[in-house]
């Protein structure tokens, strides 16, 4: 029992890591847009005192620069204005005014490149912080977790539905399942992955990150779906194992249909579909938790029962918790969504 409450505590810090480090890149690019809007206002002024100077208005070029170094943000900028200042009551020679006015833009330019880069520094070692204490947890339930083996199998009427997802993450007593691959460079493989998906830039990484998680976890099939803003669906956004004909043909998952994948959208918990013996894979669905819900859930097909296994059901919810961060919903789509009937299918 300590060992289970010890996992379920682990696990819910290590969201929790997660959920800290995305409202840490919310803040932080809030602070970077700060930063852009005050370089547009001093580029805005510079071109104001550019045309008052154009002009030869003494009066009004004195006043811009006396604004433009109100709103100036680094030392270097404020003398190059002074000095600029001090020469605008002669505008037979503009081009030292002008210099000057060039300097302080760019000074203020490359204070802001650093400060953003500085920003962009910190966010990354925020991410990878969440990921490290992620794979600590992931080494904890893997490694000290004592080995233990179901007592019996699931008849085939148990199997059909998932099991229900306990609280935390909803494990599950573990399988015969037993990996092949030494856990040491399981763990180096979900770190890697963690960092990676801290880092992705495009949707082509994006992709095949998914496909390296996948891997990670056995998972012959993998479809992340994403809430539909304004819309009672889930839709298949990102996919491997399945052909590009089968996803297109996939319709929408309505998020009151009685399967797995619905109910751990709605429940915000870890579902196990069990499988059947000589009949189909089982599943593991988990879910993608932000600060502002639950936004879609990731469903996979896993080889040879593994779907028990409390190793792979830990590295499905660290990849969803780390791909909650990263993946953007879907838009709503122009044409009806009454056009498309809702999923009831069972299992995912």
């Amino acid at each position: 029992m300590r060992s289970r409450a010890l996992a379920v505590a682990l696990t819910l810090l290590s969201l929790a890591a997660f959920t800290g480090a995305a409202f840490f890149v919310e803040i932080s690019e809030q602070h970077v847009a700060s930063i852009r809007s005050t370089v547009r206002a001093f580029d805005a002024a510079t071109r104001d005192v550019a045309m008052k100077i154009a002009e030869f208005d003494a009066a009004g070029a004195g006043a811009s620069l006396a604004a433009l170094r109100s709103i100036s943000t680094t030392d270097t900028a404020r003398v190059a204005i002074d000095a600029a200042i001090a020469g605008v009551d002669d505008l037979s020679d503009t081009a030292p005014i002008l210099a000057r006015v060039a300097d302080a833009r760019l000074s203020e330019q490359e204070a802001a490149d650093d400060a953003e880069a500085a920003q962009r520094r910190l966010e990354s070692n925020a991410l990878t912080a969440a990921a490290a204490f992620g794979i600590v947890v992931l080494a904890t339930l893997t490694i000290a977790w004592p080995a233990r083996h179901a007592s019996s199998e699931p008849s085939s009427m148990e199997s059909e539905s998932p099991a229900p997802a306990t609280a935390g993450l909803g494990l599950q007593s573990p399988s015969a399942y037993t990996t092949s691959r030494p856990a040491g460079p399981v763990l180096r493989k979900a770190a890697e992955l963690c960092t990676n998906l801290g880092r992705v830039s495009d949707v082509d990484e994006l992709r095949a990150l998914v496909v390296r998680a996948a891997d990670l976890i056995d998972a012959s099939g993998l479809i992340v779906w994403m809430s539909v803003p304004g819309a009672k669906e889930l839709r298949p956004v990102l996919s491997h194992g399945y052909s590009a004909e089968m996803i297109a043909r996939l319709p929408p998952l309505s998020r009151t249909a009685d399967n797995a994948a619905a109910r751990g959208f709605r429940s915000g918990q870890l579902q196990i579909v069990l499988a059947r013996p000589g009949s189909s894979n089982g599943a593991v669905v988990a879910p993608l938790l932000t600060s502002a819900g639950c936004v879609g859930v990731v469903s996979a097909e896993i080889r040879g029962g593994g779907e028990s296994s409390e190793s792979v059901q830990a590295l499905a919810a660290i990849f969803a918790a780390q791909l909650a961060m990263v993946v953007p919903a879907p838009a709503v789509p122009q044409q009806s969504r009454d056009d498309r009937p809702a999923t009831g299918t069972q299992g995912i």
